[in-house]
């Protein structure tokens, strides 16, 4: 018979996975407090108006759609039912969808309720998100997204808060050799016009977001087939390589830019937070200009970030960016908004191979009362429960096996200490702590026992 299996791109978590996730969390989550980043929460699922049109073609296909309830086949005729067109018929027969990521869903929100918000706001959000793609190591269909963002101000102070806060993650975190790409979508836009190619510049965005994938030999092969000339393609990837020292190659970009003002203005955004962080160092990571980067997602128009460790080919740990114009999709013009979003697998993936979680020992059960029959239950519940009322880890075997297989299950579960409490030990009133790796033992009362792991037993 086959053993049951997860459907295909998601997991189960066992207890020291949860543990080590859970210790990623607290950092994440103890930084964004810090930095006022407070938390929200939105559905799991979107009506499709929600979430389509807003992340390109590539993530289009890439949501997950939810049928009508009921008869979702109403009201549509023989005609409409086109096989065809698959797309078209999944649009017809669902009306809604799990969510793609946590931005659409949060500028949503705050379009919805405009009215009682504050702005500048803040919010972070850790949830569950889904996307129809191909499974693979570090890439999973579902998978959680821990996302900051501040919508109602367009100054760049918001975009260097987030590279504080990109380092202060992973510095706590102790992850060095973590490298925050910066980009600007303006630069893009900006090299089409130069370019003359303004009507690929979506083809362009998704043949550079899989330049972390693809040989850029096979990059160009792409841009070459779908419409950009060989001259075209020479000056992107000249550009590119000439990315690698912002500083060094200023002059070139600022001369490159200066018949594009939409390219300019990009520019100039990345010149002011470089020249902050030349006074200013960062705890842990390392800041680097790559015009290669696009983030592949329709509704990106500023700065954009994406977080890679120099050690590991998982792909990107963290990323983000500014959206001048999601909410205005919604109704609301004028709200420009900027957020990231950590990789908890990719990040999880990454300290695990590494070895730098620390040990979680803390967690496991400290003391087990074995079990020598009905006669002993009720002292064997109470003496558990003085113990976890005590803060001490404890459990006892539920059911009176030979001692021998209790012992077994003690080692197998890495239990340290058992309890041994039979008619001799009622009688004493004490109680026998036994030390499963040197094997010694020692008749304690149930308040010395108490006293010890409070203080670390050694036996």
């Amino acid at each position: 018979m086959q053993k049951p299996l997860p459907a295909k791109g998601t997991q189960d978590f066992e207890s020291l996975q949860i543990y080590k996730r859970n210790y990623i969390l607290d950092v994440i989550k103890k930084n964004f407090t810090r930095y006022g980043y407070f938390p929200l929460e939105t559905p799991s699922f979107e009506k499709t108006s929600t979430l389509l049109g807003k992340y390109g073609d590539e993530g289009e296909r890439l949501i997950f759609k939810i049928l009508k309830s009921g008869n979702f086949l109403k009201g549509l005729n023989s005609a409409e039912l086109d096989f065809e067109d698959l797309s078209g018929l999944g649009n017809k027969i669902c009306d809604k969808a799990l969510k793609y990521d946590l931005t659409v869903p949060f500028a949503r929100y705050v379009s919805q309720n405009f009215n009682e918000l504050i702005f500048p706001f803040k919010r972070s959000q850790i949830q569950n998100v889904w996307r129809a793609d191909k499974p693979q190591k570090g890439r999973f269909r579902e998978f959680l997204q821990c996302d900051a963002d501040v919508i109602g101000s367009k100054s760049l102070m918001q975009e260097i808060e987030f590279i504080y806060l990109f380092d202060n993650v992973f510095n706590d975190l102790n992850l060095n050799g973590c490298i925050i790409k910066l980009n600007n979508r303006k630069l893009l836009l900006g090299l089409c016009e130069i370019l003359e190619c303004q009507d690929k510049f979506s083809i362009l965005v998704n043949q550079l977001d899989k330049l972390d994938k693809l040989e850029s030999s096979k990059i160009k092969d792409n841009l070459k087939i779908k419409g950009f000339s060989s001259a075209q393609v020479d000056s992107i990837f000249d550009l590119i390589s000439k990315t690698k020292n912002l500083s060094s190659n200023m002059d070139f970009f600022k001369k490159f830019y200066e018949k594009s003002s939409i390219g300019v203005q990009g520019l100039s955004e990345l010149e002011f937070i470089f020249n902050h962080f030349s006074k200013q160092k960062l705890l842990i990571s390392n800041l680097v200009f790559d015009i290669s980067l696009a983030r592949g997602i329709d509704y990106y128009t500023g700065v954009i970030f994406e977080v890679v460790q120099k050690d590991k080919s998982f792909g990107s740990i963290a990323g983000g960016g500014r959206y001048d114009n999601l909410t205005e999709i919604f109704g609301l013009n004028e709200t420009s908004g900027i957020g990231i979003s950590f990789g908890l697998d990719r990040i999880f993936l990454t300290l695990d191979e590494l070895k730098l979680f620390p040990e979680f020992k803390s967690k496991m059960v400290k003391v087990l009362f074995t079990n020598f029959g009905t006669d002993y239950y009720e002292d064997i519940i109470k003496f558990t429960n003085a113990l976890r009322n005590a803060d001490i880890i404890a459990d006892f075997y539920p059911d009176s096996i030979p001692l021998k297989k209790q012992l077994k299950y003690a080692n197998q579960k890495e239990i340290p200490f058992v309890i041994l409490y039979g008619e001799e030990e009622r009688k004493s009133k004490f109680l026998k702590l036994k030390n499963m790796k040197s094997g010694n033992e020692k008749e304690l009362s149930l308040d010395q026992i108490i006293s010890k792991f409070k203080k670390t037993v050694i036996l």
